[in-house]
């Protein structure tokens, strides 16, 4: 049994990490960091609440922390727990810096701990359908990826950390950046060059609420594109995903509905998560549009979240290796501030560059 202490329990620990932990067998959520409010009380009375980190590293028999605060505080609580001698799942983004970041791999590779980034949107199911039409080669040489996260809220957040001016790692470059850039990692690799932009939308904004990232990648003629995009004034979303390639296309519509689940009322709780969970209902389901070939329906494969934490539980045991590793993690992070560079700096920039 991994014993884990959550660090945080506002929406990420609350909706993201809290339900998942105790959603994986062979985890117990051991301790859950709350420092005022009551919250994790209420939701979870038979799991221990500490109101100091202190108090949390206190127990010995937590082996994980995850570290679910806001983004300014994710180096030096990771740094704390790996001192401490724990393993370390950081949400997303891994740090306000990149250098916060490798130093926190380095620190961990000494200690001989784990370390990874909560990258759950990997277990999208849509993600996942995507994996699997670009490796199956049904679309021929891929020329143009698109992911774009499209929301209609014309006010921010009162009171919100993310929308502050002066918050260090703040905006939504920051917030879901890490998300739709990981992914165009993770399908095509380290990219060639960047070309960011990242601006306002609203009026009251005083951090950047949406942006484009183009990664460049040699291919053939111009080479391949792969666009992350954010919105915060789209009441009309546009495709989730969209795929162009010499021998077709695929169009996806809608996000992935564990978050909507996880979020709302019907949380799950404990083991029992039912049969159908991180399934999407067929009307959402992309279309496959192949040349000379009719256009088909294409099946969301099932989504599950709780796949991160089973790999880390596995990696912990050593009995798989880690999938979303520290170079990984490095190398999300080290696009996300090289997109920062080139939207600050309005220009292309390249892979190669001081990210900082």
């Amino acid at each position: 049994m991994v014993r884990v202490g959550l660090i945080g329990f506002g929406m990420a620990g609350q909706a993201f990490h809290a339900p998942v932990i105790r959603g994986v067998p062979g985890m117990e959520l051991a301790c859950i960091l709350e420092r005022r409010r009551t919250r994790a009380q209420e939701k979870y009375p038979g799991v221990r609440v500490a109101r100091t980190l202190e108090e949390l590293l206190a127990d010995e028999g937590i082996q994980l922390c995850a570290i679910a605060t806001p983004n300014d505080s994710h180096y030096e609580l990771a740094r704390a727990c790996l001192l401490a001698g724990r393993d370390v799942v950081v949400d997303k983004p891994f740090a306000p810096t990149l250098r916060e970041a490798e130093e926190l791999v380095r620190l961990a590779a000494e200690r001989g701990r784990l370390i990874t980034v909560y990258q759950d949107r990997r277990w999208d199911g849509d993600f996942g359908t995507v994996k699997e039409i670009v490796a199956s080669g049904r679309l021929g040489t891929v020329v143009e990826y698109e992911c774009r996260y499209d929301r209609f809220r014309p006010e921010p957040k009162a009171n919100a950390w993310r929308e502050r001016a002066g918050q260090p790692a703040a905006g939504v470059l920051f917030d879901l950046g890490p998300h739709v850039i990981d992914q165009a990692l993770v399908l095509f690799g380290e990219p060639r060059a960047i070309t960011a932009s990242a601006f306002c939308e609203r009026e009251t904004s005083r951090v950047d609420d949406s942006f484009d990232v183009c990664l460049e990648y040699p291919n053939v003629g111009a080479g391949l594109r792969a666009m992350a995009r954010a919105r915060i004034i789209a009441f009309a979303p546009g495709p989730h995903f969209l795929l162009h390639g010499t021998k077709g296309s695929f169009v996806k519509y809608g996000m992935d509905p564990q978050e909507a689940r996880l979020r709302g009322e019907n949380c799950p709780d404990g083991t029992d998560w039912g049969a159908d969970w991180g399934e999407e209902a067929e009307q959402q389901w992309g279309t496959l549009s192949l040349v000379g070939e009719p256009t088909v329906k294409v099946k969301t494969e099932r989504g599950d979240y709780r796949g991160f934490y089973a790999n880390v539980r596995d990696a912990i045991e050593k009995k798989a290796p880690l999938d979303v590793t520290p170079e990984q993690a490095l190398r999300t992070m080290r696009a996300v501030m090289l997109a920062h560079k080139s939207s600050r700096e309005r220009r292309t920039v390249e892979w190669g560059e001081p990210a900082e």
